[in-house]
Parts: C-alpha cells; structure tokens; sequence
C-alpha cells in the first residue's frame, strides 16, 4: 500500500486539506483521532498513562486531555514519555486499517508526522502551511483557548522551514481558494506514480 503523509503545524488546515483529499475516494487515516479512541479503549495504554500521571490522568468520560496537555506542553520529558506510550500503538493500528483499504493510496493525517519521524514509513508527504497569525487564530476559534496556550502548542512543533526540506508536496492555505486545484495536481501526480 502506498502510504502518503499529511500534516501541517497546529492550525494549518490539515484537516480540512484531508476531508479534501477523502471527497476524492482517498481513504484518510487521522492519527489523532485515533489516537484519542486507543486511549480510551485500550486497556494496557490506559494502565501506562495512568502509571504516568496519576489517576487524575482519567474520569470517567475517558482520558482527560485538558488535565494531561496542562503537564505535557510544560514537560518535554512527559511529553516525550506520552509519545512513547501512543505512538507506537497508532502505528500498528494505522498499519492494520491500511492493509483493510482497497484503494491505490491512503492518506494518513499526522500533526507531527516530521517531528517523530513518522515520514520515514511514508511514501510521499504533504505538508500543510499558512501564515502564523491565521493559525493562532483559527486554534484559538475552535478550541477555545488563549493565545498564549496556543503558542505552547506550537513550540512543540517543527517551524514550516524545517517542514518543507522534508515535503514531497506543500499546499499552501492561507485561504481555501486553491486548495482544490492544489490536491487535484498532487492526487493525479500520486496516481501516475502509481500507474
């Protein structure tokens, strides 16, 4: 399976630039989502979270996010152990979904696919950029949080420079004029590769 990465700074689009990519038939993977279910499913993921940050780590909704990312985004080792309990749990789950999909190519959505070198088992990757201030407001939009939470997110974040010497594909959306007519050139492209 031929496997494509997308991802993109925190309020880049990549979201949206995926939901794009799905309306072409591509099957998308979103890690975080996925993410977010093993977390709250998985038992033995469960015991190490916990095992981390104590048992205020969960409630009984499921892990409790606000609770861990207040510790995480202020402790680059907790974050890093975090990491290391997820990411290789997302990684055999993502592996088993793309071995079910009857498709020439699956989109997998990372926010950190760079940073965890998550792009080496990648084929190809897009990468999502826009200007700093439309990211910082359009995260401060939809997760109703401060600025200042919004720039401790993106210090845990590669900058788009070091991104894009990585990039196989860059969309640029700073507005979603163009995005169409950018994954239409990036999926024939893909799709000639493959032919």
């Amino acid at each position: 399976m031929f496997v494509v990465g997308l991802t993109g700074g925190i309020g880049s689009g990549k979201s949206t630039i995926a939901k794009l990519f799905s309306n072409l038939g591509v099957p998308v993977y979103i890690a975080d989502v996925e993410a977010k279910k093993l977390t709250d499913t998985d038992k033995a993921i469960k015991e190490r979270i916990v095992q981390l940050f104590g048992e205020k780590a969960y409630t009984t909704h499921g892990l409790d996010r606000a609770f861990v990312a207040n510790i995480v985004f202020k402790d680059k080792e907790k974050l890093a152990q975090l990491n290391a309990i997820i990411h290789p749990a997302v990684k055999q789950h993502f592996l088993k979904w793309a071995k079910q999909q009857q498709s020439l190519y699956v989109l997998k959505e990372a926010a950190i696919l760079f940073e965890n070198d998550g792009y080496k088992d990648c084929d190809a990757t897009v990468l999502v950029i826009a200007p700093k201030e439309q990211r910082i407001e359009r995260v401060i939009k939809r997760d109703h949080v401060s600025r200042e939470q919004v720039l401790e997110r993106m210090n845990h974040q590669w900058d788009d420079e070091m991104k894009m010497s990585l990039a196989t594909y860059i969309i640029n959306n700073p507005n979603n004029q163009d995005n169409l007519n950018q994954i239409h050139k990036i999926h024939l492209e893909i799709l000639q590769k493959l032919n």
